[in-house]
């Protein structure tokens, strides 16, 4: 059993309405050895390096820092009128990943705005070629994420052939493809062809049941027992991201690790 398990700091160990920092205090204490999820905030980011620095916590991968954009929209990779503030936010993400021995950045496209898809796909095509450049420079690796309609209604990236098209487009070895099962079950299913189909591209994975988003081993669509063997057998052994809800609170709701063969 090669996979090993990271807490995304969005989802689990939120309860109590506690802060980053604090999120990496209980991963660690529940027996975790790395974490993904948020990159934080200019004012944020010395209590989180000190939080990893105590822990030993590796951090597995960053999301892209989002700001710039007023109300409920968020600078991400296709805004179409956010260049700028994009690759602001992007470097900012690179600089703190580098404070943080991070080996992997999620480039988020953001939301669909306005009428004309093609002209946002031309900006999000020329900010993934800046993006794959500096990450190139820097040893990182860049992932992006197909998300379903049900999780993110108008998410501008909610397609894996797309996402393998932008992938073979900008063509850097830098530039890979993070495979949430819980949106590839929800965009297209066919989860065990799709994996071997597309092994090439990986960069990532993330898990959670369909359709509440829970533990892997509630009652759902998927088996995952069979997934993580398929996961495994497309030969990748790195971090599986835990980017689920949990169904009553996350502690009492990681027997599935043990359950499935693994261990933290």
């Amino acid at each position: 059993m090669v996979l090993k398990f990271c807490p995304n700091l969005n989802f689990l160990f939120t309860e109590g309405g506690v802060g980053l920092a604090e999120r990496y205090l209980l991963a660690h204490r529940a027996g975790f050895r790395g974490v993904e999820g948020p990159c934080p905030s200019a004012a944020t980011v010395d209590s989180v390096l000190k939080a990893k620095s105590e822990t030993g916590l590796e951090q597995v991968l960053l999301n892209l820092y989002t700001e710039g954009a007023t109300g409920a929209e968020q600078v991400c990779a296709a805004h179409p009128t956010g260049i700028e503030q994009f690759r602001k936010n992007f470097e900012y993400t690179v600089k703190v990943a580098k404070s943080l021995k991070c080996r992997k950045i999620h480039v988020m496209a953001g939301i669909h705005f306005g009428d004309d898809r093609q002209k946002q796909t031309e900006v999000y095509l020329s900010n993934l070629k800046y993006a794959a450049k500096l990450l190139e420079a820097e040893s990182i690796v860049g992932v992006i994420e197909p998300i379903n309609k049900y999780a993110v209604p108008g998410y501008f990236l909610n397609s894996f052939t797309e996402a393998v098209r932008l992938l073979d487009a900008v063509n850097s070895p830098n530039l890979k493809l993070m495979i949430d099962v819980y949106h590839l079950q929800h965009i297209q299913g066919n989860v065990t062809n799709t994996l071997h189909d597309l092994k090439h591209y990986i960069g990532h994975f993330q898990i959670a049941q369909v359709p509440n988003r829970h533990e892997p081993n509630v009652r759902g669509e998927l088996d995952y027992r069979h997934i993580f063997q398929e996961i495994e057998n497309v030969g990748y052994s790195d971090w599986v991201g835990c980017e689920y809800k949990p169904k009553s609170d996350t502690v009492s709701g990681l027997g599935w690790i043990k359950e499935y063969g693994y261990s933290l």
